[in-house]
């Protein structure tokens, strides 16, 4: 009777290390890090370099255990501080991850991403925030990509500037108190109607009268200085503003809709929705007109031409009647399955977001 033969494993392990690694001249150098702590170093939330860094030693290949050439890092880097090259590395380097450890990483930040561009507009018309599923659906909508080296805040602007170009959405108001001595109140109030502010309230008779009013975010900056002849301060009250009326939390629960029914959608989330579902599903009217060779969904209980069936089937009209098929119920309208697609999306999210 044979015995297994176990030999001993001669390459070590890297179960615990982080690696950052920079091509610089055409090399490749590479330092070992705690797992976790590169990014917290690179937000400035650890300081301490002995805390992110394995040892101050910096390699051409960490798996292999290679050092790095003395003369290749002083003629890359002009100079033989070990420290200051780690540092140098850990700031402008690539984290090596794995691919489900980089997909994780960039689903949180577009999570991040979403929740900031929420929370800084509105719509134009009904003054209420989008909801965070509206909102990711758009950014999927305009082939956003999440960049790692840049903060979630920096790509939330930049999403918000490109979102206001393709769909009803703006920046939410910032709602300030604008003060200023007595006898310069009245040129206080006429530089503030020059920049088209929502008074909301105003107080003359107290030793400083105050002006409590809605502005564009972009014009907080410029603010301090047009104010300076007039002696006047800013003081932020909120940094975002939403229309406090409306339905609670509650109320949206409580509400049943029937699901056969259609509802009428407001017209910015029509739109929205219309931009969203460009499909060019012909209709069996449309199809006998034309007399194009077609193919009926029986999911969707429609005739869908040819070339386009394989788009139809990808759509969220036929997944959403396919659940509903399985269920034993009858197929929807493409009218019908969005609003009841994203009345679900607002239920669901407002259990988790209080607006």
């Amino acid at each position: 009777m044979s015995r297994t033969l176990v030999q001993p494993v001669g390459q070590k392990r890297l179960t615990n290390v982080a690696v950052v690694r920079l091509r610089k001249h055409g090399q490749r150098f590479e330092i070992a890090c705690f797992p976790n702590k590169v990014l917290s170093w690179r937000s400035r939330v650890e300081k301490d370099i002995d805390e992110v860094l394995q040892s101050h030693t910096v390699y051409s290949n960490v798996s292999k255990g290679i050092l790095a050439n003395s003369k290749e890092l002083a003629k890359a880097f002009g100079t033989d501080d070990l420290t200051q090259i780690c540092i140098e590395i850990l700031e402008k380097g690539e984290l090596q991850v794995s691919g489900k450890e980089r997909e994780a990483q960039l689903s949180s930040q577009f999570r991040d991403i979403a929740t900031i561009v929420m929370e800084k507009t509105i719509n134009p018309e009904t003054r209420r925030p989008y909801t965070i599923t509206m909102i990711e659906r758009l950014m999927h909508e305009i082939h956003f990509a999440v960049d790692p080296n840049l903060t979630s805040k920096e790509q939330a602007l930049k999403v918000i500037k490109k979102l206001t170009e393709h769909f009803p959405i703006k920046r939410a108001p910032l709602r300030v108190r604008f003060t200023a001595p007595k006898p310069n109140f009245p040129g206080l109030t006429e530089k503030i109607g020059g920049w088209n502010a929502t008074i909301i309230s105003k107080d003359e008779l107290s030793t400083q009268p105050s002006i409590v009013c809605e502005i564009e975010p972009s014009l907080l900056r410029s603010c301090e200085e047009r104010l300076k002849d007039v002696q006047g301060r800013v003081e932020v009250l909120s940094v975002s503003t939403h229309v406090e009326s409306g339905p609670s939390v509650e109320q949206h629960n409580s509400v049943e809709v029937p699901h056969a029914a259609p509802v009428k959608e407001p017209d910015a989330v029509a739109q929205i929705s219309e931009t969203m579902q460009k499909q060019s599903i012909s209709t069996e009217s449309q199809g006998n007109a034309q007399g194009k060779q077609q193919r009926r969904c029986k999911e969707c209980d429609v005739l869908v031409e040819d070339k386009l069936y394989r788009e139809h089937c990808k759509s969220g009209w036929h997944k959403h009647n396919y659940t509903r098929h399985k269920n034993g119920l009858p197929p929807l309208s493409q009218e019908e399955c969005m609003v009841e697609m994203e009345l679900a999306d607002s239920k669901k999210d407002l259990k988790d977001y209080d607006f």
